[in-house]
């Protein structure tokens, strides 16, 4: 069977269209380069983590909880993100979209019986391209309408 035939097109379709989203908003904001580099390095890392088996993950976040310490710093973290969350509410909602639509990619590609590494090649592609994509409707569209 085709490679085309097994890629699940709805999900990818809606990592375009968040990360399209997410495009938009960034390019709204008049982001310098640099910080555009630093989103597009979380999104890579963020897809990469994805792809790393939940056992082997498993095995690395027991490091955090080896002592009461770090225990109590990570539940101290925990309960600052909660109010961040609580604060910043639409963020949280756009970043919960983005994060959602990649699970959702990364299980139907480990239904189809794609590897880690080809689903996480593929998924990066969409998000890039839907981040670029994103950014030149905004251009294109501003530019349109600020001659009106």
């Amino acid at each position: 069977m085709s490679i085309f035939k097994r890629l699940p097109w709805t999900s990818l379709l809606l990592v375009l269209v968040s990360y399209t989203t997410l495009g938009w908003v960034l390019s709204e904001s008049r982001m310098p380069w640099p910080l555009w580099i630093v989103v597009v390095l979380g999104v890579l890392i963020l897809l990469a983590s994805l792809a790393v088996p939940f056992l082997a993950m498993a095995n690395y976040s027991s490091v955090f909880f080896e002592s009461s310490t770090r225990t109590f710093l990570i539940a101290v973290c925990g309960a600052f993100l909660f109010f961040l969350m609580v604060a910043w509410f639409r963020l949280f909602l756009d970043t919960l979209l983005i994060i959602s639509a990649a699970i959702l990619a990364k299980i139907d590609f480990h239904t189809a019986g794609f590897k880690g590494r080809s689903a996480f090649l593929i998924t990066s592609l969409f998000s890039l391209t839907g981040i670029a994509c994103g950014a030149v409707l905004h251009e294109e569209l501003s530019i349109h309408t600020s001659m009106w």
